[in-house]
């Protein structure tokens, strides 16, 4: 099963997802509603509201809140890739321009403020306490994951632990909070709705540890960015850190200097330290193994169906994509 095949099983869901997503990004002002289409818009995977519509369908939800909850998941993802461009300076996402680049940084800071707070404004309709719990945290905690991986930039010292407790925070989190849904607009089990949550993260994990194995390995036809973005940010992602770890002294050096000058330039030469050490296999294989772990929990939390199916399928896919 495919992300085609996957969304052709969630096509009628996902049809209404967007139907409201169109309707709730309007605006009477009209920068607001360019900004914020263009970069709706711009190709995602919506892998999140993804989830959010599979663990509903999965648990036997029937209700049409799940639409709402998915495409308000969308909106805080979208947020944070309008905030995060502009603290990268990105220039490039989903093999188009960003959203800074085209309408500046102002425009992107304050149509992404106009995302978020529209996407608290449908979850509230939803009139469900732990929803609104499960978002709010949900979005505080990406909020420190980005001021965590602000604090390491051009910090050689990050390692492992560290470097996946931004992950966690920054990505995974969501991706916990999208696939937790379903199950409390189902009224699973408090254990159930954990085991979606754990579900969530150990995805979200892997799916951020092959974004990073991407930039230094993918196809910028594929992947739809600038490869060796995060090299140049001195972002201290698993593949250097594994050269820095397991590399020899003067190879950890390299890589060291790279991240305290943000190395953009040494992009080339990083890049074949990185394949040349096995740092890729090894990220892929920490990702693997949360991807396994995902799909472990799912075979006691919901009963065979092709949406329990689907879920294994992402956390598949996610390790074995090339974009």
């Amino acid at each position: 099963m495919s992300f085609d095949h996957i969304r052709q099983l969630m096509e009628e869901d996902m049809a209404a997802v967007d139907s409201m997503i169109r309707h709730h990004l309007h605006s009477e002002v009209a920068l607001v509603r360019q900004v914020s289409e263009y970069i709706i818009h711009s190709g995602g995977k919506r892998l999140r509201p993804l989830l959010t519509l599979l663990s509903a369908r999965a648990f036997g939800y029937s209700g049409t809140h799940h639409h709402t909850l998915a495409a308000v998941v969308e909106f805080i993802h979208t947020a944070t890739l309008l905030h995060d461009d502009v603290v990268d300076k990105s220039e490039m996402r989903r093999g188009r321009k960003t959203a800074n680049e085209l309408f500046g940084n102002a425009a992107s800071v304050l149509v992404g403020d106009f995302v978020y707070s529209r996407s608290f404004q449908m979850m509230v309709s939803v009139q469900h306490m732990q929803v609104m719990e499960v978002l709010a945290d949900a979005t505080n905690v990406i909020a420190e994951g980005e001021v965590l991986q602000l604090l390491n930039c051009h910090d050689p010292e990050v390692d492992e632990a560290r470097y996946l407790q931004v992950i966690r925070y920054k990505t995974a989190k969501l991706f916990e909070a999208a696939s937790c849904l379903g199950a409390i607009l189902a009224q699973a089990p408090a254990e159930k709705q954990a085991g979606m949550a754990a579900f969530g993260t150990h995805l979200g994990t892997a799916f951020q540890i092959i974004d990073d194995v991407l930039d230094y390995s993918g196809d910028l036809t594929q992947t739809g960015k600038n490869l060796g973005d995060d090299l140049a940010e001195g972002k201290a992602t698993l593949p250097l850190i594994y050269v820095m770890r397991e590399g020899t002294p003067e190879e950890a050096h390299q890589v060291r200097r790279a991240i305290t000058e943000g190395g953009g330039e040494m992009l080339a030469e990083v890049a074949d330290l990185i394949r040349g050490s096995g740092a890729l296999d090894y990220a892929r294989a920490c990702a693997q193994r949360e991807s396994d772990a995902a799909c472990a929990l799912l075979p006691d939390l919901v009963p065979p169906s092709p949406y329990r199916e689907a879920l294994q399928q992402m956390a598949w896919l996610a390790v074995h994509r090339s974009h």
